[in-house]
């Protein structure tokens, strides 16, 4: 895939495992936002499981150009590196005034990876208003592992947002990440484009990590210490043990820690 190289920092990634996804507001051009709803409304062709971006997206086509403007491509590469295969794609219509709400899930089966992600890139094409919906995340929800639709129980958790934002506006999330596309109350449609990634190389230290934003700066802790309302006072350190451990993982750093929690339990003395 292409690339201008705009990679993230080593706090921007920080802020992506803390909270589980990274907003790229306004990132698509408005000429490719008005392309979008003809694209869409023609539909897209399936792509067969595990296909490489080239393969999935020809040259020139809609989607193709979308993973290649110069920040979410830089951004996908910070994430997933180069060159990832297609998992799936597809677009998400909500028609107005249609009443229905996805229940709150992670997608696909439990993952219990702790080196590795899968990154999904949502688009939305025209701007989103409290009144369309929009698609409901829970921050920092990603690393408590949970099956599928095992959290539709909930129905409102502390902290969680609704997303509204200006057309054009890409996100990228953990794969983890807890959601649910809203209904759409407005009298205007809403689509949202999905595609997910697998990395085909080891995601480690993808991003730009240079100092005076390097791996272990004050910024990423600060990122990484980050807390959510919906977090039990204790079960809550939990979700940061667990960045800790993505974050040695990604860095290719055994011993980073955060208030020596995960050097504590890692302590195995010979």
């Amino acid at each position: 895939m292409s690339t201008t190289r705009h990679l993230l920092t080593s706090a921007q990634v920080a802020r992506f495992v803390a909270h589980g996804f990274l907003r790229l507001d306004g990132a698509v051009p408005q000429e490719m936002n008005d392309e979008a709803f003809g694209v869409f409304e023609a539909g897209l062709p399936s792509v067969p499981y595990g296909t490489p971006v080239p393969e999935a997206f020809p040259e020139g086509s809609f989607a193709r150009r979308l993973v290649e403007l110069p920040f979410v491509a830089g951004a996908l590469e910070s994430l997933v590196g180069p060159d990832p295969t297609v998992d799936h794609h597809f677009v998400h219509t909500r028609e107005p005034h249609q009443g229905s709400a996805q229940p709150l899930h992670a997608d696909a089966l439990i993952d219990l990876r702790t080196d590795a992600f899968d990154v999904q890139l949502m688009y939305y094409p025209q701007e989103v208003t409290a009144e369309m919906g929009g698609t409901l995340i829970v921050p920092g929800s990603h690393l408590r592992r949970t099956n599928e639709s095992d959290t539709g129980r909930y129905q409102n958790l502390r902290g969680q947002t609704r997303l509204t934002c200006p057309a054009g506006t890409v996100i990228l999330l953990h794969h983890g990440i807890w959601h649910g596309g809203r209904r759409n109350d407005s009298g205007r449609v809403r689509h949202m484009y999905k595609i997910r990634f697998n990395p085909t190389v080891p995601q480690v230290r993808l991003w730009d990590t240079t100092a005076p934003d390097s791996p272990d700066s004050p910024a990423v802790r600060e990122e990484l210490r980050r807390s959510f309302p919906w977090y039990e006072k204790a079960t809550g350190r939990l979700e940061i043990h667990n960045r800790i451990k993505l974050w040695r993982a990604m860095t290719a750093d055994p011993g980073y820690d955060i208030d020596y929690w995960a050097t504590r339990v890692a302590n195995r003395p010979a």
